[in-house]
């Protein structure tokens, strides 16, 4: 049966989907950064970070979800492997192999600033050919946007 929230759809969906499912991995990529992150950081204000990265990790995966969920409305199918999500990852991912705070949060920072620059051109992408994908992620970009300040503010009362 043919689906309606499909054909009106005046995009590429395939692009569309591919695109999404980049973004879906980079969120997953980003939801371990944070979760790893909140369990390993240590030092001075590691209480304060860790309880940021813990609200960030929960919003990334929230995010996965939302993601996940409209790559299959539109009939695609979500990232399987884990292993791909490098091959397709926009943003990439940092380790925390220095587990101190300052440099905890300033990985973080990176990431959250691709993350903006990323859901800032699906937005343009988007607009005008995938209304409820284009809403989606402008709600995703404004949590990446207040990710980026609350990490920015948390450094700068660290330091």
């Amino acid at each position: 049966m043919e689906r309606k929230g499909i054909k009106i759809i005046k995009g590429n969906v395939e692009e569309i989907i591919k695109e999404l499912n980049k973004a879906l991995s980079d969120e997953w990529l980003a939801y371990y950064q944070y979760w790893l992150g909140e369990k390993v950081v240590k030092g001075k204000f590691r209480d304060q970070a860790a309880k940021e990265l813990g609200e960030h990790a929960a919003d990334e995966l929230k995010h996965a979800g939302m993601l996940a969920d409209r790559i299959i409305q539109l009939g695609g199918t979500p990232v399987l492997k884990p292993e791909d999500w490098y091959k397709l990852t926009n943003c990439g991912y940092d380790a925390p192999e220095n587990p101190e705070v300052i440099p905890v949060v300033k990985q973080n920072i990176k990431g959250e600033q691709c993350a903006i620059e990323v859901y800032q051109k699906l937005a343009e992408m988007l607009k005008d050919k995938d209304p409820i994908s284009y809403y989606m992620v402008l709600s995703i970009l404004k949590d990446e946007i207040e990710h980026e300040d609350d990490l920015i503010n948390l450094l700068e009362d660290i330091q």
